[in-house]
């Protein structure tokens, strides 16, 4: 008994290595973590479910492999795009796979490892204030992160916890929920707001199709436009003080992703909706060499001219093989043939399992809230292909672990 409970830390720790790792924004180490986690827990028996995940990311890999031969690329470009297109395989693997190894304690190890980061969050803003004398919420960001997915999953997982099955005391759900929700708030992400109100509104049940649905839409509605308008009104300034940095970036979120005019002599319009810029060159580039690269892509190893040489984290690039934007990041690689596929996959994740056992049902809703929020990830964080995110981990563990609820109903039902 021992032995079994001490393998099954085991297991719990490394899902925590697994998912911590990223945060330390090297990828080589996440990586190779990965690949290693990945390979020590492989299962003889995949699901359906999962089988078509991984499938639909494996075709997109191949897709962009095929297309290399053709070309005459740097290898380490290939090997690096390698490791990037591979890794949303890797984490879906990796999640399914552990979870197999500790089922009953699975939501109780997803809430452990985001209290762990949290706490670790905490110190790096503490660090980052009192060592590197930060003052501007860019400066903290930059030194604490920038996002967090995971901790709002874990946050939201605590909001529901008794239709989870958590299983915790209520004075450690206070203080996990408590400590989750400033770390996450901290992050001060626009991305994870939309991503918990998005998973928010989902495990309530609202995303099914009635008039509850058509009222919640239309207050949503409604409380976006007047708090947008308030925003506009307050017109806070790029360089502001405190939160007006961050109030900046939510005036100018809804035209930084679509805009397809842009001002490269005009360095504010510029930095402002810089993502887009990569966008419409992604765009014209491809289109530019016709047809085969239109559907089909570049292959790996491909990188897009942006015409001029850009500051991007600490290094000043004009070539650029892997962009902000996870649709057209695929774009780039597999062309239109491998956005199908990666659509494909985010589709998947609104199929629901039926039934009627009730945890099976939040995670049912926690899938068609991930399936809508991956169209604002991929748009503006590259989704699965992030180097820091942890999302399909999460996504793997979570459709093993109804597959378990699902087959183990199915045989006590069998048995009486």
């Amino acid at each position: 008994m021992a032995t079994v409970i001490k393998k099954t830390f085991l297991y719990q720790l490394l899902f925590a290595i697994c998912v911590a790792v990223p945060y330390i924004n090297i990828y080589e180490l996440t990586f190779l973590v990965w690949i290693f986690a990945a390979v020590i827990t492989l299962q003889k028996k995949y699901s359906l479910s999962i089988v078509k995940q991984i499938s639909c990311y494996a075709i997109i890999l191949l897709i962009a492999a095929i297309v290399m031969f053709y070309k005459d690329y740097v290898k380490y470009y290939i090997i690096r795009d390698f490791t990037y297109v591979v890794k949303p395989i890797l984490g879906l693997l990796i999640g399914y796979q552990l979870c197999r190894m500790f089922p009953k304690k699975a939501f109780q190890t997803v809430a452990h490892t985001a209290f762990f980061l949290a706490i670790i969050h905490f110190w790096l803003i503490f660090w980052a204030f009192f060592v590197h004398n930060a003052r501007t919420v860019n400066e903290i960001r930059f030194y604490a992160g920038f996002f967090s997915d995971y901790e709002v999953y874990a946050l939201i997982i605590l909001f529901f916890h008794k239709k989870f099955e958590l299983g915790f005391t209520q004075n450690r759900t206070i203080i996990y929920t408590t400590a989750i929700t400033v770390s996450a708030f901290l992050y001060l992400s626009r991305t994870n707001f939309i991503q918990f109100f998005i998973l928010l509104v989902a495990l309530k049940g609202y995303f099914v199709f009635n008039r509850r649905l058509i009222l919640v839409l239309s207050t949503l509605t409604i409380v976006t436009v007047v708090g947008y308008s308030t925003i506009l009104y307050i017109n806070p300034k790029r360089n502001g003080p405190g939160l007006e940095a961050f109030l900046y970036k939510i005036k100018v979120a809804p035209i930084e992703p679509f805009k397809t005019k842009i001002n490269r002599e005009n360095w504010k319009d510029f930095n402002d909706n810089y993502r887009s810029y990569e966008n419409i060159m992604t765009v014209r580039q491809v289109t530019r060499d016709g047809y085969y690269s239109t559907m089909f892509g570049q292959g790996l190893g491909s990188k897009v001219d942006l015409k001029q040489k850009i500051w991007l984290g600490d290094m000043e690039l004009r070539y650029i093989s892997i962009l902000h934007n996870g649709f057209m990041t695929v774009f780039l690689k597999a062309g239109l043939l491998g956005l199908f596929f990666l659509l494909t996959a985010i589709f998947f994740l609104f199929k629901k399992t039926r039934s009627e056992i009730p945890i099976v049902k939040q995670i049912n809703f926690m899938m068609v809230g991930t399936g809508l929020f991956m169209f604002v990830s991929c748009w503006v964080f590259m989704g699965f292909y992030f180097i820091a995110d942890t999302k399909s981990i999460l996504i793997g563990f979570l459709i093993c672990y109804r597959e378990i609820i699902t087959q183990s109903e199915g045989k006590s039902i069998q048995n009486d």
